[in-house]
């Protein structure tokens, strides 16, 4: 027993230097690729390079769906009322357009943050599965609809994988060829991982999954409009009660909730981005009532318009001494 238990602490600690090798490797590629603070898409489709030398503030933001690897630092995302931080040590998959808000908790110049972003590609998933689980895959309208967020452990599969294909930035002329394959295996491996139940309700095309994701891109073009359940419901092809419970269930937030963040974090970025007062950007959202818009308000980002705004000006501007 004593020996099985040596041989099993070996083989953790073996797994985990070399989990703990192809992270330093990630961040070197990124920092190689990425030598300035933000996000840059690259030549290889979906992917996208990520950095931040020092920490942020709290940002609204639509996450789309994507896994994100972090090589360094660490990141909190808040959905609703539960936060969710990831760093080395897991990797974050969405599988669903969420409103959250995006922080960056451990960084500096000389340790940044860094974090590469696959976009996921729902027909690839589809076609993937189809020849992965040509018979056992289960029925799209049965089973749970479950969150579409979760941070998972890191797996060393998925990180060389995700090593490979950043290495293909190396040599651009074998991305055409090589790329596919590999985001293929990236794939492969998330189906086959924790979150692959949630990615099979995209893959399938999950009948509730999809009245969701109808819902939700109502939402975001219409967000302006005022809210009506029967309205969304009719466009999501679904019944009022059915489509507030398979909605929460995967985005954790109603679908007026939902409307709202949406509202505020365009309220945000037009008075950060086009310096409009808090008046005349609660109207363009949508908002009727200027009090109702700064209870709101305030209550999702921690201070009124005026204050948190200028809050933000502060942070980009000490950002940009330092």
């Amino acid at each position: 027993m004593a020996v099985s238990v040596t041989k099993t602490k070996d083989s953790q600690r073996s797994l985990a230097a070399a989990i703990s090798s192809s992270q330093s490797s990630l961040a070197d590629l990124i920092t190689r690729h990425l030598a300035h603070d933000g996000a840059q898409a690259t030549a290889i489709p979906r992917l996208n390079l990520l950095r931040a030398s020092q920490l942020t503030v709290p940002l609204p933001v639509v996450y789309e769906p994507a896994v994100c690897l972090v090589a360094q630092g660490h990141k909190q995302v808040i959905l609703a009322k539960q936060s969710y931080i990831y760093g080395p040590e897991q990797y974050l998959v969405t599988s669903v357009d969420l409103p959250v808000i995006g922080q960056v908790i451990d960084a500096t110049p000389t340790k940044p943050y860094l974090c590469v972003r696959l976009d996921l590609d729902p027909a690839q998933l589809s076609a993937l599965l189809m020849e992965t689980e040509p018979t056992s895959a289960s029925s799209p309208t049965t089973g749970t609809l479950e969150l579409g967020l979760a941070v998972v452990p890191i797996e060393q599969l998925l990180l060389d994988a995700t090593l490979r294909l950043l290495r293909l930035l190396d040599t651009p002329r074998d991305i055409p060829i090589l790329a596919p394959l590999i985001e293929r295996e990236i794939l492969y491996r998330l189906l086959s991982g924790p979150y692959g139940a949630r990615l099979r309700q995209i893959a399938l095309a999950d009948a509730r999954l999809l009245s969701v994701n109808r819902a939700i891109h109502w939402l975001k073009h219409n967000y302006a409009e005022p809210f009506r359940m029967e309205t969304l419901a009719r466009e999501a092809r679904l019944s009022a009660s059915a489509l507030h419970h398979y909605f929460k269930s995967v985005t954790a937030l109603s679908p007026l909730q939902y409307q709202k963040r949406l509202r505020l974090q365009e309220a945000r970025r037009l008075m950060l981005g086009q310096a409009l007062d808090a008046a005349t950007a609660s109207q363009s959202v949508g908002y009727e009532s200027p009090s109702q818009f700064s209870r709101e308000y305030s209550r999702l980002f921690g201070a009124p318009p005026a204050r948190d705004i200028a809050r933000l000006k502060e942070a980009a501007g000490a950002t940009a001494e330092s």
